[in-house]
């Protein structure tokens, strides 16, 4: 009772805002966690891969490229019939500035142990920053949009569009020079376990269940 009577005295107003902070909180935290696990050197996850690639051909930032290749990303919405919300347009622009803020003031350490636990914190924060920004309920990103929308054009299960599109990223990366390793595989596997469990939580902030419950209920 106590949770209705808080989302009743929150106005739709003060709500948006609230969702919209929680976005773009967990947008930086991506970019953070992403720049963590770069510095770590023990491999990075798939699209990390491939940007760490094309900064051996382009005289870009990490997050410069970040930016680009989520914006072509998001072309191919266009085909596939996607549409982006104001989540999907800040993911865009967001995360790779982030991502080189953090990248300036963390260095690469020589320690093994250190840059272990540098990996480690930064899938954590990464598991914890996606969930943050799913929960707010403004859209997916570039790369989730466009892992829907081969699902429905193709006909493909989506854990086989997503293993597709993940093994193609990392071997273009990789073939460009990126970053791949252990760190790589553990990614690859732990996010999607780490993540499904917080999202829930993220999810029931007041200023965000009216929102994800307002739908009507389906006639039973």
């Amino acid at each position: 009772m106590a949770r209705e009577s808080n989302h009743q005295k929150m106005r739709p107003g003060p709500r948006i805002l609230f969702r919209l902070a929680q976005l773009g909180v967990g947008l930086f935290l991506y970019g953070a966690a992403t720049a963590l696990m770069v510095r770590a050197t023990v491999g990075v996850s798939s699209w990390s891969v491939l940007t760490q690639g094309l900064q051996h051909l382009v005289p870009f930032s990490f997050g410069v490229i970040t930016v680009a290749v989520s914006a072509a990303l998001l072309l191919l919405w266009i085909p596939l019939r996607q549409r982006p919300g104001i989540g999907t347009l800040l993911n865009v622009v967001m995360i790779g500035p982030s991502a080189d803020i953090v990248l300036a003031v963390v260095p690469t350490s020589q320690v093994l142990v250190l840059r272990v636990a540098l990996f480690a914190s930064g899938l954590l924060l990464l598991a914890i920053a996606t969930a943050c920004y799913i929960g707010a309920g403004f859209g997916s990103g570039a790369r989730d949009g466009l892992m829907v929308g081969l699902h429905e054009r193709l006909g493909w299960p989506i854990w086989v569009t997503r293993t597709s599109i993940e093994v193609t990223v990392v071997i273009a990366g990789g073939i460009l020079g990126g970053n791949v390793g252990v760190g790589t595989v553990i990614a690859a596997f732990a996010v999607g376990p780490l993540i499904h469990p917080l999202i829930p939580i993220f999810s029931r902030f007041p200023w965000v269940t009216p929102f994800r419950s307002a739908s009507p209920p389906e006639p039973g």
